[in-house]
């Protein structure tokens, strides 16, 4: 990003990151939502309390219900993903660099 704004000090663009992060970090923990068209949705989603497992012990353990963070890719992020993957699956068949079975590597093949 700094490289992308010569006129911006670096002290600059990180502040602007760290609002930018900040102010999504407090939107989630008001129990917003926070979406960027073209890129996802970030939101929270509740967890049941449940028994979970000590992996030291063994021994069971109460997990308190608790908010976690979760986000959803936008349409655009994945279909831009799924092209970039692809494009990219076909480069790598033409070229012979996968390490794929025979039959994987002539059905990535016959995609091109």
């Amino acid at each position: 990003m700094a490289e992308q704004n010569q006129d911006l000090r670096p002290e600059e663009v990180e502040a602007v990151v760290e609002l930018f992060f900040d102010t999504i970090a407090e939107r989630l923990a008001d129990g917003g939502r926070v979406e960027l068209r073209g890129f996802g949705a970030f939101s929270t989603r509740e967890r049941a309390p449940r028994a979970g497992r000590n992996p030291r012990t063994g021994e069971t353990v109460d997990v308190p219900a608790k908010r976690v963070p979760f986000f959803k890719a936008g349409k655009e992020l994945r279909e831009g993903l799924n092209e970039a993957k692809s494009a990219a699956s076909r480069k790598a068949a033409e070229e012979g660099s996968w390490d794929l079975p025979p039959q994987r590597m002539a059905q990535a093949g016959s995609r091109a």
